[in-house]
């Protein structure tokens, strides 16, 4: 029973403690708040600190893991602003097309390939990496409960497409721009959209976006959103119920994880929900919650079990959707810096576009660059379901 408690207390805690150590260390800022939370959760598993191998330990992760996400989507999508896709410069816009274009044909032609060894599971998993590559972790976690894909699958394909993503942020971050304009033309600054409208930026962590959180002046701000979130949930909970009750299919968590998406983004259209502080922040601070529930059941009966096949398929859809995104981008003369801010922004998340930005010296993509992962997070969803049964169709 202690374990237990410990267990979830370090789910609800260890997050703070992350964002804790983002905001103080670059290094770690760069590297992403998601990423350590995955590489502290499974050091913890494999070490044997956390029994991720025991049956009521597993259950227990599954059900923060899966309570985590209802409360993320709201809150990440409540800073939304559609009107604000619509003005996004036409190079962000078709660098958002190629990316995403590019992400589906990828995983198509992974899964033709190698996905036929399990193809029921491994279609959901096409479904998730799109999700993944269109709007980040959350889309993913999302799609996993609206897939119901199997905790154990969940874990081996995010583990092989986590190290590719490692792998790609050091290189964004420290060579991207030279390396992507081998192929890509530079920036044309004449072009740049203005990165000033406040429903389009993010928080830095000059603003204090770890302590922001905890202020006594955020408190009432955090509560209404929190209730907002909640109110939403409802209604997802019963549109979802109604659904399954007038065609009797068993299609609950597919249409509640859709429903919350759309509620969110159309509350998100009122200003004064659009304003609230920091609801962003604390939709990612669920996420790290639900990284670590996650990743504290990885075990190496998991990570052995991984065929050939599906490490194949995970690897020819992960590499093949970033080299495509550069190539139709190539082909359509989208720019270094655009491509580079569109990517990151879909692939990990937009609190990672001002770190490119920062580091390529280019502010004019900060705020079109989170536009697009926002944009990611409300399509994503839709878009990984709708491709997961499109591979089901080619089983």
């Amino acid at each position: 029973m202690v374990a237990k408690i410990l267990i979830v207390l370090l789910c609800f805690l260890g997050p703070l403690g992350i964002m804790w150590l983002t905001y103080h260390s670059r290094v770690l800022r760069q590297l992403g708040d998601i990423i350590i939370a995955y590489t502290i959760g499974i050091a913890l598993a494999l070490s044997g600190v956390v029994q991720s191998t025991d049956p009521e330990i597993r259950a227990l992760l599954t059900v923060v893991a899966e309570v985590s996400i209802p409360f993320a989507i709201p809150l990440m999508l409540l800073s939304a602003d559609v009107k604000a896709w619509l003005r996004l410069a036409p190079s962000f816009l078709k660098s958002t097309a190629c990316a995403v274009v590019g992400c589906v044909l990828a995983i198509v032609v992974g899964y033709v390939l190698y996905g036929q060894s399990d193809p029921v599971n491994n279609a959901k998993v096409g479904g998730m990496l799109t999700g993944l590559y269109t709007g980040g972790t959350a889309n993913q976690a999302s799609l996993m409960v609206a897939l119901d894909v199997p905790q154990d699958v969940y874990l081996m394909s995010h583990a092989c497409s986590l190290g590719v993503s490692v792998i790609y942020v050091i290189v964004v971050v420290f060579c991207g721009k030279r390396l992507f304009g081998l192929v890509l033309p530079p920036f044309d600054k004449q072009m740049a959209v203005s990165d000033g409208d406040d429903a389009i930026t993010l928080s830095d962590h000059s603003k204090e976006l770890f302590y922001g959180l905890l202020y006594r002046s955020n408190i009432p701000n955090l509560l209404m959103a929190l209730g907002l979130t909640i109110v939403i949930i409802g209604l997802g909970a019963g549109v979802a119920v109604l659904v399954k009750f007038l065609t009797g299919a068993d299609v609950f968590l597919s249409v509640f994880i859709m429903t919350i998406t759309l509620l969110s983004v159309l509350a998100a259209q009122n200003r004064k929900v659009r304003s609230l502080p920091r609801t962003y922040e604390t939709g990612n601070y669920f996420i790290l919650v639900f990284s670590l529930a996650v990743s504290m059941q990885v075990s190496t009966n998991i990570l052995s079990s991984a065929s050939g096949d599906f490490l194949a398929f995970v690897t020819v859809a992960t590499l093949g959707a970033l080299f495509l995104h550069v190539l139709f981008s190539a082909l359509l003369r989208v720019d270094t810096d655009t491509t580079l801010a569109t990517s990151i922004s879909l692939i990990c998340s937009p609190p990672f576009v001002p770190v490119v930005a920062s580091q390529i010296g280019n502010k004019a993509i900060v705020g079109p660059g989170i536009a697009v992962g926002l944009f990611g997070y409300a399509v994503g969803t839709y878009l990984g379901f709708a491709v997961a049964k499109l591979l089901g169709l080619l089983c």
